[in-house]
C-alpha cells in the first residue's frame, strides 16, 4: 500500500527545499587578468562567505607589556594582513567583528581609542583597498557613532562602492539580537502583514540583505562562542576557533582555517 506523501512546512528554511546536491548560488569574486586568485582549494571547496570574530587584541598587548591600544592597532594590521590574502584565495565576501554595541561598556578612552583607531584606519586604508577591489559595506547603527567616525565611514563607502573582487562588511556599533530588533521595526514600518512574514521577509530586512550567509565563522583567542554576531545568518555556518589571538592570525593561520572547512561536511538537518 504506497504510503501518503509527507506533508512538510512550506516556510521551512530554503535549504530544506533545495534538491539533494544542489548548491546554494553564490557571488563569485571578479579578478582582472594579471590578478588571478592564487587558489588553495577548487571553488566548490571554498567558503565564499567568511565571518570572523577577531578576538585577543587586549590579550596580546598585556602578554607583551603594552599598552591595550596597542593591541587594538595590531588588530587593524592584521586585518590588512587579511585582505591581501583572502583577495589572492578568491574570497568574495568577508566580514569582521570590529565593535561590538557591548563595547560601549568598555571605558571612555578605549571607547574613544577605538573609534579613532577605525576613523585612521579607513582613511589610511582606502585607497589601497580600492586598488584591491575591495568594496567596504558598514553592518550596525552607524547613527550612534560620533560624527567624524560617520563622516570617514561614508566616505570610505563612496570611494569603494566599484570594487568587484571582495566584499568587506565590517560590523561596527553591531550587536545580532539589536540586528534582529531593526529588522522587525523596518518590517513594522513598512506595514508587513504579519502572516506574511518568513524568513526570506525577516533576511531581506536585515543589515545584511543581499548578501549570502556566512559558510565559516572564525573566531581567534580560544573562545567557542558567537557573543551576539551574525546570530541569525550564521545558522548553518561552521565553526572555527583557534587559540591564536587575532593580531598574530596571519595568512598560514587563514589557510588552516580554510582547509579545515574543506574537510567537513555540511549536511543542513538532512
Amino acid at each position: 500500500m504506497a504510503r501518503t506523501p509527507l506533508a512538510r512546512p512550506t516556510d521551512a528554511p530554503p535549504t530544506a527545499h533545495r534538491p539533494e546536491g544542489e548548491a546554494a548560488p553564490r557571488p563569485q569574486p571578479v579578478a582582472a587578468p594579471d590578478q588571478e586568485p592564487d587558489r588553495l582549494l577548487p571553488d566548490a571547496d571554498l567558503p565564499h562567505h567568511v565571518a570572523i570574530i577577531m578576538d585577543g587584541n587586549r590579550r596580546w598587548a598585556r602578554q607583551r607589556g603594552l599598552a591595550e591600544v596597542e593591541g587594538h592597532a595590531a588588530g587593524v594590521e592584521a586585518i590588512r594582513t587579511l585582505l591581501r590574502h583572502a583577495v589572492r584565495r578568491g574570497v568574495p565576501v568577508v566580514t569582521v567583528y570590529a565593535f561590538s554595541r557591548e563595547n560601549w561598556a568598555r571605558s571612555d578612552d578605549e571607547v574613544r581609542a577605538l573609534f579613532a583607531l577605525l576613523e585612521q584606519a579607513i582613511r589610511s586604508e582606502t585607497a589601497e583597498l580600492k586598488s584591491q577591489g575591495v568594496r567596504i559595506r558598514l553592518l550596525g547603527r552607524l547613527d550612534e557613532l560620533p560624527d567624524d567616525t560617520r563622516r570617514s565611514i561614508n566616505e570610505a563607502l563612496a570611494e569603494t562602492a566599484g570594487g568587484d573582487r571582495l566584499l568587506l562588511n565590517v560590523a561596527f556599533n553591531y550587536a545580532g539580537r539589536t540586528e534582529l530588533v531593526d529588522a522587525f521595526r523596518r518590517l513594522a514600518a513598512n506595514g508587513a502583514d504579519p502572516a506574511t512574514i518568513d524568513e526570506t521577509a525577516i533576511a531581506n530586512a536585515l543589515y545584511t540583505a543581499g548578501l549570502p550567509d556566512p559558510d565559516l565563522v572564525i573566531r581567534t583567542g580560544g573562545e567557542q562562542r558567537l557573543s551576539n554576531f551574525l546570530i541569525w545568518q550564521a545558522a548553518y555556518a561552521e565553526l572555527y576557533t583557534t587559540e591564536v589571538l587575532w593580531p598574530d592570525f596571519g595568512a598560514d593561520a587563514f589557510d588552516a582555517a580554510l582547509l579545515e572547512f574543506a574537510n567537513r561536511t555540511r549536511r543542513f538537518g538532512r
